[in-house]
């Protein structure tokens, strides 16, 4: 094949090669113009080995070039154009500008990560809502734009729920790059988002420690090691670490996906307030088990490799953040009950599920701040609307915003957030037809990123036997 002789200079298919940005095992990078795309564009050249090493290369190339194009968001870079596998194989994509987190010096300030760790966790939610797993999550394939979005690249490894998994259809073993590797990807599974949500604690980890938690291995033997292992404590690396970032580390890091966070958004939204997050033995531990304790887990592994997921298993995790808008200027409505009835059979919908809170204070802008007793009273009146619902208390965190339009800060802040589904009340059927227009809820319906659900409240019925029917959208 010609990939190896491609070379500055050359025009392929309408693009003139430019100079070579980087190489590594797989391919290098041009710079790549002559075709107007209105940004910048690098070319992906594939390296093409032994018999073997080839296959592989073409099969993670094939893997990119069909995922790419189907991908949207910030979060990915834009696709151009893919080069015949059977003639020259190329892939022509957008140029991130911003750099890579592995050029950070870590360990970083626990306020950085934070802030990379969520944008990342956005990245990764972007992308699991289209179906796609990326499976190779590591700081060389993160680039943070300018504006602190945080872009996924290298996408060869990735797996995309609608589309063949050519790689586990050869057989080939496809884990990512060792240090970051889930556990399940270890066993062969390729379909889990969570398997994403590991390789994250593991960055999170490193950057805050400077160390990786299961270091380098160079055998597959050693890979496995993170089935049974017990990672330092981050706490015991950086005294002074707050608990709530050891919490959300070592719970990305769990070994049972079904122990770690069941969504990116969900982990997002924690990294983003800390102060929310529900501290268990996680955040207290200090110290690595013992020897005796550490050979227990080992022997017990067996039993973990037999309960994680089978590979191919195409399971998906159903864990929504869901926001709820509560009107608490008005807390006695009558609308009020089915509001909080709806938002009862949303949750049981789910087995694992975030739920948002959230209440708008007016604001005039340019004018006094509200004052903090008023905070203070409808954070109190957010607790007594929840107390009927009797929800577990790290599956809830409220919010009072202060904003002159109560639609645009509900949603801003869902957009913020990841939300997936906001729950709000509709005018009464004896208000104009006129106030819908103005209402909260068709400025949401209008706009929201994410599905809305508008609950209206039906007139009781007067006549005897006559039904009730339920509150809906």
């Amino acid at each position: 094949m010609a990939s190896l002789e491609l070379a500055p200079g050359a025009t392929i298919d309408g693009f003139v090669v430019g100079p070579v940005l980087h190489q590594g095992a797989m391919g290098k990078l041009f710079e790549v113009s002559g075709r107007e795309a209105g940004f910048p564009m690098i070319m992906k050249v594939p390296l093409l080995g032994g018999a073997s090493e080839a296959a592989e290369t073409l099969l993670a190339f094939e893997t990119e070039a069909m995922i790419l194009p189907r991908l949207h968001g910030r979060h990915a870079p834009r696709f151009v154009a893919a080069g015949d596998v059977t003639a020259q194989p190329y892939l022509v994509i957008e140029r991130i500008e911003g750099g890579s987190l592995d050029h950070l010096a870590f360990p970083l300030p626990s306020a950085e990560v934070q802030r990379i760790g969520a944008a990342v966790a956005d990245a990764l939610h972007e992308i699991h809502t289209q179906e796609v797993v990326h499976l190779d999550l590591k700081p060389d394939n993160v680039v943070m734009r300018p504006d602190g979005i945080a872009v996924l690249v290298d996408f060869a490894l990735a797996h995309h729920r609608a589309l063949p998994d050519l790689l586990a259809q050869e057989h080939r073993y496809a884990a990512g790059s060792a240090p970051y590797v889930s556990p399940e990807q270890v066993r062969g599974s390729r379909s889990d988002p969570r398997s994403d949500l590991f390789a994250l604690g593991v960055m999170l980890y490193e950057m805050v420690t400077g160390q990786l938690p299961y270091g380098v291995p160079r055998t597959l033997s050693g890979m496995r090691d993170r089935l049974w292992r017990d990672p330092t404590p981050p706490i015991a690396l950086v005294p002074g670490l707050a608990p709530e970032l050891q919490e959300v580390i070592l719970r990305c890091l769990e070994i049972d996906p079904d122990r770690r966070y069941q969504s990116a958004a969900q982990l997002a939204f924690d990294l983003r307030n800390p102060k929310q997050v529900k501290l268990t033995a996680r955040s207290r531990k200090s110290l690595p088990i013992g020897a005796l304790s550490q050979a227990v887990r080992w022997w017990r592994a067996r039993d973990i490799i037999a309960a994680l997921p089978d590979p191919g298993r195409a399971d998906e995790p159903s864990a929504p953040v869901v926001m709820v808008a509560v009107d608490t200027l008005h807390p006695d409505d009558p609308r009020q009950p089915d509001l909080q009835l709806a938002t009862r059979r949303i949750l049981s919908l789910s087995r694992e599920f975030r739920l948002v809170c959230v209440a708008v204070v007016p604001a005039v802008v340019g004018g006094p701040a509200p004052e903090k007793d008023a905070q203070v009273e409808h954070r109190i009146r957010l607790r007594h609307w929840l107390a009927p619902l009797a929800i577990e208390p790290e599956r809830v965190s409220m919010h009072v915003l202060e904003a002159p339009d109560a639609g645009t800060a509900i949603v801003d802040f869902g957009r913020r957030n990841n939300v997936d589904l906001i729950v709000l009340g509709a005018p009464g059927p004896d208000e104009r037809a006129l106030a819908w227009w103005r209402s909260v809820a068709s400025t949401v319906t209008a706009n929201a990123a994410c599905s809305v659900h508008v609950v209206r409240r039906f007139r009781r019925p007067s006549s005897p036997g006559s039904s009730t029917p339920p509150p809906s959208a």
